[in-house]
């Protein structure tokens, strides 16, 4: 791929015409709910480790809006990746270039869902809670979706804050401020994201080049990229031992991630010398195993405060 073709790529593929009036189900798939599952999990860690007690109506409502807001994110990304989603053979069957929704009911969905997350968390939670909720859905929304992913191939590594932002949202919504222990949780993820989801990419790497996405394995090729998921891994490691070296989890943490880290750091390692016949293989059993490794890791914060306290 030339150097030109690196600095700007641009794709014109019309999804397919609108049919009928989505269903209810075509709108909560434009919400991405996998991905909002992950989101609220992270977000609710953040609230239950923060040092505040947090009325259950208050905790529940900040939950569900932070869910709302990830969901609004998520159709304003499918709004604007119609065109690609209808190349990617992952994405075609999405409601949008399926067909099922129109291109502006999308638009409409997130703007709506967006306002009304960010004012309700304003005027039932906190503004400090609706100020970063905010924006995570810009930063996610705009700066991913509309400038980094077809501009780069650290699209993912700058973009994958608006998926860190979560647990210190939770946070904030219980003590109305941002403090260490949220930016590490922050970091953790941020630091997560790109073995990840380069894992992923490696897999549908066909699917990528066809629509013109500046991926890492599309740019730089599978060898640079595995390379970059190893040294990612490793760095994961390193950051997921933060809240024990900073003395807010215990040695019963620091076990289970080192553990976990370190099946992380040899799955990265096989997937390194794995021979291109089993690369996908080897791929695919990383990306399973680090959504996982994300979910346990997260686990880990509040049992280990659980068994700290005697409960």
């Amino acid at each position: 791929m030339s150097q030109t073709n690196k600095a700007e790529l641009e794709i014109n593929v019309e999804p397919a015409p609108f049919a009928e009036a989505g269903s209810a189900a075509d709108f909560i798939s434009l919400m991405k709910p996998r991905v909002m599952s992950l989101v609220v999990f992270t977000a609710l860690i953040g609230l239950v480790m923060a040092p505040a007690s947090v009325h259950p109506v208050v905790g529940v409502s900040a939950i569900i809006l932070i869910a709302l807001g990830a969901g609004a994110s998520a159709a304003l990304n499918m709004w604007y990746d119609a065109d690609i989603d209808a190349v990617m053979a992952r994405t075609q069957s999405r409601p949008v270039p399926a067909g099922r929704i129109t291109s502006e009911d999308a638009l409409m969905f997130g703007l709506w869902m967006s306002g009304l997350s960010v004012l309700s968390m304003a005027v039932l939670i906190n503004y400090v809670t609706a100020a970063l909720l905010a924006f995570t859905i810009f930063f996610y929304a705009v700066v991913y979706t509309m400038f980094l992913k077809r501009r780069t191939a650290q699209n993912i590594v700058i973009g994958g804050a608006a998926g860190a932002f979560p647990p210190v949202i939770g946070w904030a919504s219980a003590t109305g401020s941002v403090s260490l222990e949220p930016l590490i949780f922050f970091l953790i993820i941020f630091v997560w994201t790109p073995p990840h989801f380069w894992a992923l990419a490696l897999i549908k790497n066909d699917d990528y080049r066809a629509a013109q996405i500046p991926m890492m394995p599309v740019m730089h090729g599978p060898v640079a990229t595995m390379r970059q998921i190893l040294i990612y891994s490793l760095a994961l490691g390193v950051t997921v031992m933060l809240p024990y070296l900073f003395g807010f989890s215990g040695l019963f943490y620091a076990l289970g991630a080192g553990i976990l880290s370190f099946i992380f750091i040899g799955l990265a390692s096989l997937l390194m010398l794995s021979p291109p016949a089993r690369r996908d293989r080897f791929a695919g059993m990383l990306f399973a195993y680090s959504i996982f490794y994300l979910f346990v890791i997260f686990t880990l914060l509040p049992v280990d405060r659980l068994m700290a306290s005697g409960v």
